[in-house]
């Protein structure tokens, strides 16, 4: 094997490594570090498209409101999409 070929494929690793996996990881922890902020009062969207006030947490649940007649749903917080309203934007 030539020594070219080598260094192609070491670059192209390195290359793969910076535009996918890197980015990727980025993310996970920025999903991860959103959904361990998370706060009562929190208005939030699930990944079913789900639209609620989150109610109370625990270690891996939360229970969010959703309706006028305040329907309570228990969710796993890996199902929580993204934080609408932060709970001291509401008050303000």
């Amino acid at each position: 094997m030539d020594w070219t070929m080598l260094i192609m494929l070491a670059v192209l690793f390195v290359a793969m490594y910076f535009f996918m996996i890197r980015p990727q990881k980025k993310q996970e922890k920025e999903q991860n570090e959103m959904r361990n902020n998370l706060a009562v009062g929190d208005e939030i969207t699930t990944i079913g498209g789900i639209i609620g006030k989150v109610v109370s947490i625990k270690e891996e649940t939360c229970v969010i409101e959703t309706t006028h007649e305040r329907t309570k749903i228990r969710i796993l917080k890996t199902a929580v999409s993204r934080v609408d309203v932060k709970a001291e934007d509401a008050d303000a």
